[in-house]
């Protein structure tokens, strides 16, 4: 596995803009901080995983900046032989786009949803960093709706994603607290 300061070369050699360095950045920051937070509660998460996963999930932004980010991200990190880190460009994508969606969407019609748990962080970080600093899941939502429209899907996997992480974030003494 790669570094941190080559993840970021890696980021600048593709031809990711300032900006997008910088967003990458805050979602590290901010995935970091929420596995840190589910890694004290006793769940196994890989923190440099969701570190490197947090840095190079937009690095097809050095190509598009459409929908079609996430494929191009993955087709550049395998080119740099980081299959590994490939799916957290694939999947970050909308909280994830299952296969007859990505079709319709004109992606490739395969599964696009984040599947481990370092993923699935990384995307929910993405999807809280507003202008390059941590927001809230309010915010995030109004985001999707405002781009999307009310009934899109893509609402309904964030508010899942959104209730998974929270779960795990939980401090187990509090959940048994509020279960007794």
């Amino acid at each position: 596995m790669i570094d941190r300061d080559r993840a970021l070369r890696a980021l600048r050699e593709a031809g990711c803009s300032k900006n997008v360095i910088e967003h990458c950045l805050a979602v590290e920051r901010t995935a970091l901080s929420i596995a840190k937070k589910i890694s004290s509660n006793g769940h196994k998460i890989d923190l440099q995983l969701v570190s490197l996963g947090g840095l190079l999930h937009d690095i097809g932004r050095a190509k598009t900046h459409g929908i079609e980010h996430g494929i191009e991200g993955g087709k550049i990190l395998r080119k740099l032989g980081l299959d590994d880190l490939a799916p957290f460009a694939e999947h970050h994508i909308g909280s994830g786009i299952p296969a007859d969606e990505a079709k319709e969407l004109g992606l490739p019609a395969r599964d696009l949803m984040p599947k481990t748990l370092e993923e699935k962080v990384v995307t929910y970080a993405d999807k809280l960093v507003t202008k390059n600093k941590r927001g809230t899941y309010r915010q995030a939502i109004e985001w999707f709706k405002s781009k999307l429209g009310p009934n899109h899907p893509a609402l309904d996997r964030f508010k899942i994603l959104h209730e998974e992480i929270q779960n795990l974030m939980k401090n187990k003494r509090e959940s048994q607290t509020m279960n007794d």
